[in-house]
């Protein structure tokens, strides 16, 4: 198993004048200093308007500082969003093969469709459209760094005539390919397009056994359709770490840091309303973080065998890789033995000392990292020679690279029409060119047909985003009036027991039932699921395995994607009664993110 480093660079209020350029400086040692100790990967970054929470929006100029102040360490992005809206494709493909080429081949290429308000809006990225756009754009990405001249694309979100777009990475066919997973779903993608999977989800080392299984068999079977010219059969899982002779010692230094780290991403992915440079995130976790899963005093000295999460009769508390030698390689020998590849730990979280971060690095190197180097160079070539025949297989389903038309010239007078609209308002426009025969020899399917389906799945995202955009401009007495009208309450189940999804209930069988209330009465609906598929009908459950309650305002929000399911629960807008690791399945077994 390999070990990387991940920077957000987190900076909690308040801030003083050169927090910000010392933030940097710290950073840049930290890598020099991992570099030196025989690290195998550090990871940046790109968010953007996150304050306190990650001051990481130049991932590219951070990471090609740290190319010229090491030999060894490999430079990931951890992630480029790739929406257009971010920057255009051909930005970042000259971007990864610059960094490539001035790092002697050390890129690593980590993609992502992003998910925050504050980007997506900043950016007027559609959230409804999102993973659309990342796979076309990666599509066009990975074939910018083979195809001279790059032929050119008439996607739906993204049009560009032929250009030769240099320079080429120093990599061939190109640097890895990764992208950013939090849920099971968007792992079980990687797989299905050859690429990475970055596991920023805290995941216990149990349950990364059972995504790495599931994304082996994927990528040995005929469902890998690789979306680059090589395919990069990894799993990388992210954890907080800090390492300590003491134990308490440890759980000093790190466990606040690792707090403010968890609790700053849920504060803009699921449970607050940010005012820009006015809230204080770090202010905010001093006085709540007891009550959302940051608990500090259930984490304590025992001795015992590491878990990621601690759990106590409240909320469970986030812990990870934080104690002594001992217990960190224990925890990285369960990772390891689930056939995990990479490990990456976030040191540099909330107010954590620059100091106490290097003397964690260099007693993990001095202690922990040995053994598993010494290991890895058989278990990557076992890994290699049992998934050779697959990934050659999987290659050979991918289009090869294209050729420009013949006639491809440039005036010196050349221009382009006005950037089109990118989101649910688009105009309808042709696949992108992205062919991939299919193994069957029926015709192939091209660009994100590919991967999310044809005209149907357009006129659904646009009926979702028109939904949404109603949700948002109603108050809790229209949306009560018009959501929760049977013949609307109707169509919304029956779609859900029709996006039901067999594989991931894993055989579940039995009753979810939604009771929702409102002014003029409370309505429940009920879905009876026999394993194979779901069946909706109105009424309660005879025997619910799990209930849940909410109001019908609340009810059109989580269903139009403008309230998350984790917020309401936090904030007691929903409950939820019955089994609660049923509850957390329903967004991969009914096909979306906030699955109510």
């Amino acid at each position: 198993m390999r070990f990387g480093l991940l920077y957000e660079h987190q900076l909690p209020k308040p801030w003083a004048p050169d927090d910000e350029h010392q933030l940097f400086k710290d950073a840049l040692a930290q890598v020099e200093l991992a570099d030196r100790l025989g690290f195998d990967y550090v990871w940046a970054v790109e968010h953007h308007f996150l304050e306190e929470y990650s001051h990481s929006s130049a991932s590219d100029v951070f990471l090609a500082a740290c190319s010229q102040r090491t030999k060894n360490i490999r430079l990931g992005f951890g992630i480029l969003p790739l929406p257009p809206g971010y920057q255009h494709p051909a930005r970042v493909a000259e971007t990864v093969a610059t960094l490539d080429l001035v790092s002697d081949g050390r890129a690593e290429f980590g993609t992502g469709e992003t998910s925050s308000g504050a980007e997506l809006e900043g950016f007027g990225v559609d959230r409804a459209t999102k993973r659309a756009q990342w796979a076309e754009a990666l599509d066009v990405v990975t074939r910018m760094f083979v195809e001279e001249p790059f032929a050119g694309v008439d996607g739906r979100y993204l049009t560009m005539p032929p250009r030769n777009v240099v320079p080429k990475p120093l990599q061939k066919p190109h640097p890895p390919l990764w992208v950013a997973c939090s849920r099971r779903d968007t792992i079980l993608l990687a797989a299905e397009t050859g690429i990475g999977a970055l596991s920023f989800s805290f995941a216990e080392p149990e349950e990364a056994a059972e995504w790495v299984r599931e994304y082996e068999e994927i990528i040995a079977g005929e469902r890998c359709l690789p979306i680059g010219f090589d395919v990069n059969a990894q799993i990388a899982t992210a954890l907080p770490m800090m390492v300590a002779r003491d134990e308490a010692d440890a759980i000093e230094r790190g466990v606040d840091g690792a707090h403010f780290f968890g609790y700053a991403l849920a504060h803009y992915y699921y449970f607050a309303d940010h005012r820009p440079g006015v809230t204080s995130i770090a202010e905010d976790f001093e006085e709540t973080r007891h009550e959302v899963g940051f608990a500090r005093d259930v984490v304590v000295p025992e001795g015992e065998p590491l878990g990621v999460k601690v759990m106590s009769e409240g909320p469970e508390s986030i812990r990870g890789a934080i104690g002594t030698p001992e217990q960190v390689a224990e925890l990285c020998r369960r990772y390891e033995e689930a056939g995990v590849d990479q490990m990456i730990f976030l040191v540099q979280t909330g107010r954590t000392k620059h100091e106490h971060v290097c003397e964690a690095l260099e007693l993990f190197a001095a202690e922990v990292m040995p053994e598993f180097h010494e290991r890895a160079p058989a278990h990557e070539a076992a890994k290699r020679e049992r998934l050779a025949g697959a990934v050659a297989a999987a290659l050979e389903r991918r289009e090869p690279a294209r050729t420009a038309p013949a006639d491809a010239v440039i005036s010196p007078m050349a221009s382009g029409p006005p950037p089109a609209v990118v989101g649910a308002g688009a105009p309808p426009a042709p696949e992108p060119v992205v062919a991939a025969p299919a193994a069957n020899g029926a015709p192939a399917k091209t660009g994100t047909q590919a991967f999310f389906g044809t005209a149907m799945v357009r006129a659904q995202q646009r009926g979702e985003a028109a939904f949404g955009t109603f949700v948002r401009r109603s108050d809790d007495r229209r949306l009560e009036r018009t959501v929760g009208a049977d013949p609307v309450l109707a169509v919304i189940f029956n779609a859900m027991a029709r996006r039901f999804d067999a594989g991931a209930a894993n055989g579940f069988t039995g009753q979810i039932q939604w009771t929702m209330r409102a002014e003029r009465g409370t309505k429940a609906w009920t879905l009876d699921i026999d394993g194979r598929r779901a069946r909706a009908r109105p009424g309660e459950a005879e025997e619910p395995k799990l209930v849940l309650t909410l109001s019908m305002a609340d009810f059109a929000r989580v269903i139009a994607e403008d309230l998350h399911p984790a917020k309401a629960l936090i904030t007691g807008r929903l409950q939820v009664r019955g089994d609660l690791a049923l509850a957390a399945k329903l967004g991969p077994m009914f096909g979306q993110a906030s699955a109510l």
